[in-house]
C-alpha cells in the first residue's frame, strides 16, 4: 500500500468513527444530547498563540493534609456531585505523596493533566477528540469521543478519567456525558476571562503559580528562572506545562 494510500485509508476510519459516534448520539443528561450544548465547547479560536498557559507548584509549601485544591476542582467542574463509586471518582486532580528512596524527603504534590506540549493523548485519539490549544491547554471535545479510552492508557500521569453513569446534574460551561473522557482543563472557562484556575485561587498556601510561560515578565517564568524545578516523567520530553519544585 502507497503513502497515499494509507492516508487515504485513515482519514476514511476516521470519518467513520466520528459518523459512529453522532448516530450513537452520546447523551449528557436524560433528554440532553450533546450537540444541544455545542456552545458551551471552551472556545479554541480565543487562544493565543504568543501565549503558554502553565503552573509551577511548590511542594514545599503543599501540606499532605491539604486537598483544598482537588476541593475546589471538583465544586468548580462538577465531578464533586459524581455519584458514582470511589473507584470510578474521576482523576480531575488528586494528591500524591512522594518519597526518596535515598533521602526519605517525603512531599505531597497535587496531580494533574500536564498539558503537554507533545500530548500523546492527542497522538493516539482516533477522532481527534483530545486537542491541544494554540495556547498550550489541552482539551477534549465531548461531541466528537467516542470513549475508546486510548487517551487513557497513553497518558503517562493517569490524568484522565472515564465516565461511566449517565450525569444529571453538569453545569452549562462544563458537560459531562456518560461514554465520554474528561481530564484537567486549567479551568479554561475562568482563564479565557482573565481569571485564575479554582485550584489556584483556593490554595491558601499559595503553593500554585499561574501564568504565562512565555512572557519572561510573568511570575512564573521569573520563578522558574530563578529556582530549581523540574517536570513529572522529564524522561519522556513531553514539555509539560506544569512543573514542580522541591521534589
Amino acid at each position: 500500500m502507497s503513502k497515499s494510500e494509507e492516508n487515504t485509508t485513515d482519514i476514511q476510519r476516521r470519518k467513520v468513527l466520528v459518523a459512529g459516534a453522532a448516530a450513537a448520539g452520546v447523551t449528557l443528561v436524560p433528554g440532553v444530547m450533546m450537540i444541544e450544548v455545542a456552545q458551551a465547547k471552551p472556545d479554541a479560536e480565543s487562544a493565543s498563540r504568543s501565549v503558554r498557559w502553565g503552573m509551577l507548584i511548590d511542594s514545599n509549601k503543599c501540606k499532605s493534609g491539604c486537598d483544598d485544591c482537588v476541593s475546589a476542582c471538583g465544586k468548580e467542574n462538577g465531578w464533586a456531585k459524581d455519584k458514582t463509586p470511589m473507584s470510578q471518582k474521576p482523576q480531575w486532580m488528586r494528591k500524591v505523596n512522594l518519597k526518596h528512596k535515598a533521602t526519605g524527603k517525603e512531599a505531597s504534590l497535587p496531580m494533574m493533566c500536564q498539558h503537554c506540549e507533545k500530548p500523546p493523548c492527542v497522538d493516539v485519539c482516533p477522532t481527534g477528540a483530545s486537542f491541544k490549544r494554540t495556547d498550550g491547554i489541552v482539551l477534549v471535545d465531548k461531541h466528537t469521543c467516542i470513549g475508546c479510552r486510548y487517551c487513557m492508557m497513553a497518558c503517562p500521569y493517569k490524568a484522565r478519567s472515564f465516565v461511566h453513569e449517565v450525569i444529571e446534574d453538569h453545569d452549562s460551561y462544563m458537560p459531562r456525558g456518560m461514554g465520554t473522557v474528561e481530564s484537567c482543563t486549567m479551568c479554561v472557562h475562568r482563564v479565557d476571562k482573565g481569571e485564575l484556575p479554582a485550584c489556584v485561587e483556593s490554595c491558601k498556601e499559595k503553593a500554585i503559580l499561574f501564568g504565562d510561560l512565555n512572557d519572561p515578565n510573568s511570575d512564573i517564568a521569573k520563578r522558574l528562572k530563578e529556582y530549581p524545578s523540574r517536570q513529572i516523567r522529564a524522561d519522556l520530553r513531553l514539555n509539560t506545562g506544569v512543573s514542580y519544585e522541591g521534589i
